[in-house]
């Protein structure tokens, strides 16, 4: 298995276009007293040390909503990257449009399903803003 996450220089971040049998993207509000507090974003996280990208992202989505996701439901679909305060950022963003269980608040304050070009008008991290194109182009 490969170390994803050798590189002090990289933060590398994983999050999921959870999408609906409407086209409908599922994000979360980060919550306040946290980085970017009331940010809208995708669900996901940090790559911990040892694990895949995929192993990461089952284990966040499992953390923070709590849904279960095979790996053969994960569609590596674009990334973003971004300049951070002390690491440079690059977000994999995954296609899911199978999971198991009902998204839940866990770690976010509030959670919505918005339509692709509906996630221009929220305020999201910078990163996350040019992946809204592609998802556009999904629907």
């Amino acid at each position: 298995m490969s170390d994803f996450s050798a590189d002090a220089s990289l933060l590398l971040i994983v999050a999921a276009a959870l999408i609906d049998e409407n086209g409908r993207v599922l994000v979360q509000k980060r919550p306040l007293g946290g980085a970017m507090p009331g940010l809208w974003e995708f669900p996901g996280g940090k790559i911990e040390r040892g694990e895949t990208p995929e192993m990461a992202l089952i284990r966040e989505l499992d953390e923070e909503l709590g849904i279960a996701v095979n790996p053969e439901n994960l569609t590596p679909a674009c990334f973003a990257s971004e300049p951070n305060a002390k690491r440079h950022m690059i977000l994999m963003l995954y296609i899911c449009r199978r999971w198991s269980g009902d998204p839940a608040l866990k770690h976010a304050s509030e959670m919505a399903w918005f339509p692709p070009h509906g996630l221009r008008d929220l305020a999201m991290p910078p990163a996350d803003i040019p992946l809204i194109s592609y998802l556009e182009r999904l629907s």
